[in-house]
């Protein structure tokens, strides 16, 4: 049991009714899983408002709730505590909750449209081979140095955050990297955390089904760098111009990084190859296993991190030369008669983009590029015309398929691609509804030397249909179509 007065330490109070100097087991935002003596913060979402279910919390037992319209309807010995933003208070409760546990680790937020995962999980990796205790909250899944557990979102909610930090804290974990999603920022689950860092990696299409413009969109990244403390660090791309908006207002010491542009941390690309890219970083030169242009910015990110973060460059430099691909992420096999398939969570227009112009400045043109992409349901659907039209326009053979439907119909979204399809491609493109079945036509039609890129999934190995999710794993699917072939 915790002081609900110490929970509330920083929380912006209009109102109180009742005692605050009681004692609580839990915070709860979900009043189905709200217990006895727990406090109940009813938060807004984006469908449901938790203040529609305070009544239901307080006959589950909550002691006390935190909301911003006190109820009409009172019990009597349960203390009412009005907020103008619960969402805000949830976050900050959460970590006085888990005893503040940001403070005990330095923390590093990575943002930005393309390659938080990569650049977050290859810091991870980098500073586990360093030999220091590590945690991990990404896209991909969350680590506690070895332990390994399933993420859900980008960017969890603010308990499951700190719950996972205090844990890192009880390991004895000395840094954290965390991807810090446009959503969460927005629903304020980094509230109450203290950054030591924070890497801006891109801006480009995406989300625009939630945050309606660029801009804005755009402005709610920059938020995060707004809060950042003068102690930490702001790291930008500065090729993006985006780059320099995230850090008009920081407090936070400002780097950039940059292929083309002057910075900090300029990196320059002497090879481009399937097998990797040799980068002079400032004055060195690093082999790394990674590839693309796309890429060659990671790493320098990851450079430059971890060079604020302490590291000497020698070590770093090694390394990064160490590192290998995160799953699904260009991860690539080649088959016995030389077929080429690769695997990439490009899901924007700007990620397609950027993969399929590595692999064509990679390869001869004497062989084929067969990509199969599709876009995801219930989601922006401005983004659908853009994709195809990438796609079939950087790809011998584009073969339109399902990602995640979800609730759509999966033939309407395909649909809403082929609108962006310009007619001298019409030929090079087929649509396929069944993401299965396109993959083993890509197979089919790919001969000895040719490439395949299959887009938009990644490291996902589920695909999400009416509501449901079935086991499907690009890169396994396609290996075995190949091995099938073959044999």
């Amino acid at each position: 049991m915790i002081s609900l007065k110490d929970i509330l330490y920083k929380v912006t109070i209009n109102k109180v009714i009742g005692s605050t100097g009681i004692y609580v087991r839990n915070v709860e935002f979900n009043s189905k899983k709200t217990a006895m003596n727990d406090v109940f913060v009813a938060v807004k979402g984006s469908s449901v408002d938790g203040h529609d279910f305070i009544e239901m919390a307080v006959k589950q037992g909550a002691l006390a709730v935190v909301c911003e319209r006190i109820p009409q309807k009172r019990k009597d010995r349960i203390t009412y505590i009005q907020t103008d933003d619960t969402s805000k208070a949830l976050a900050i409760m959460s970590s006085n909750f888990y005893g503040v546990p940001s403070e005990n680790l330095k923390l590093i937020g990575v943002t930005g449209t393309n390659g938080k995962t990569t650049v977050a999980s290859l810091l991870y990796a980098l500073f586990k081979k360093a030999g220091y205790k590590v945690g991990l909250l990404s896209t991909v899944k969350i680590l506690v140095n070895d332990m390994v557990y399933d993420a859900t979102h980008t960017t969890p909610d603010p308990l499951t955050i700190n719950r996972y930090l205090r844990e890192m804290n009880d390991e004895g974990i000395e840094y954290c990297f965390m991807e810090v999603s446009s959503h969460g920022i927005h629903q304020k689950r980094t509230e109450g955390l203290n950054f030591a860092g924070g890497i801006f990696t891109n801006l480009s299409h995406d989300h625009l089904d939630y945050h309606t413009t660029f801009a804005e969109y755009r402005d709610v990244k920059k938020k995060f760098f707004d809060q950042l403390p003068a102690n930490a660090f702001a790291l930008t791309n500065s090729d993006d111009k985006n780059g320099a908006i995230m850090l008009q207002n920081t407090k936070a010491k400002k780097y950039g990084y940059a292929l083309k542009t002057y910075a900090d941390y300029k990196a320059q690309i002497l090879e481009n190859q399937f097998s990797g890219l040799l980068l002079k970083i400032n004055d060195s030169e690093v082999w790394t296993r990674l590839i693309g242009n796309f890429n060659a910015y990671n790493i320098l990110a990851i450079y430059a991190a971890a060079d604020l973060l302490g590291l000497e460059k020698v070590e770093i430099l090694q390394l990064i030369s160490e590192l290998k691909s995160v799953s699904g992420r260009f991860q690539y096999m080649i088959s016995e008669d030389k077929i080429t398939a690769i695997v990439d969570y490009a899901h924007t227009p700007d990620a397609l983009k950027n993969v399929l112009e590595t692999i064509n400045s990679i390869r001869t043109k004497n062989e084929q590029l067969i990509t199969v992409v599709g876009c995801g349901g219930d989601r922006d659907k401005t983004k659908r015309p853009k994709m195809a039209h990438i796609a079939s326009a950087l790809s011998t053979k584009a073969i339109f398929t399902s990602d995640n439907p979800r609730t759509e119909v999966p033939g309407d979204i395909i649909t809403d691609m082929e609108k962006g399809v310009e007619p001298i491609n019409y030929k090079k493109t087929l649509s396929i509804i069944d993401r299965g079945q396109a993959i083993k036509t890509a197979c089919q039609l790919a001969q000895p030397g040719d490439i395949i890129l299959i887009a938009g999934k990644g490291h996902e190995t589920y695909q999400e249909v009416n509501g449901k999710r079935t086991d499907f794993d690009d890169f396994r699917i396609v290996e075995d179509y190949l091995k099938q072939l073959q044999g």
